[in-house]
């Protein structure tokens, strides 16, 4: 598997993986750091994420277990190198993403805001 960054070709794909608009996908390459995750050149997840106020915070993170495991390494990575922490919101019931979360060494810290309805939960990775 290969990691790379996203660039707006990618965001029919990603679409498809979150059952967002294209557009939507094309804004989020644009306005993140998106990286997404190839194996036989076929985009098989994607993580995003960016950096304000001494906190890294994951915005989406999409992909099978394996995948979602490495993908987020990526912005715990850049987190490390600057210092600074990583927060992540994963939806109830994403098992895949909590469990991406827990095997990064991510704690649970509580809940946090409910998105279209749907109850997430905080994990926090202090650097």
């Amino acid at each position: 598997m290969d990691v790379r960054d996203a660039v707006e070709a990618d965001a029919g794909r990603l679409s498809e993986l979150t059952d967002a608009p294209t557009d939507v996908m094309r804004n989020l390459v644009h306005d993140r750091t998106v990286r997404v995750a190839e194996r036989d050149s076929d985009i098989v997840g994607f993580v995003s994420y960016d950096a304000r106020a001494q906190t890294v915070h994951v915005t989406q993170l999409e992909g099978e277990p394996a995948v979602c495991d490495r993908l987020l390494e990526e912005p715990v990575r850049f987190a490390r190198g600057e210092g600074m922490a990583v927060e992540l919101l994963v939806p109830e019931p994403d098992e895949v993403v909590q469990s991406a979360a827990d095997d990064a060494g991510f704690t649970r810290v509580g809940a946090g805001p409910l998105f279209e309805g749907t109850p997430t939960v905080k994990y926090r990775l202090d650097g």
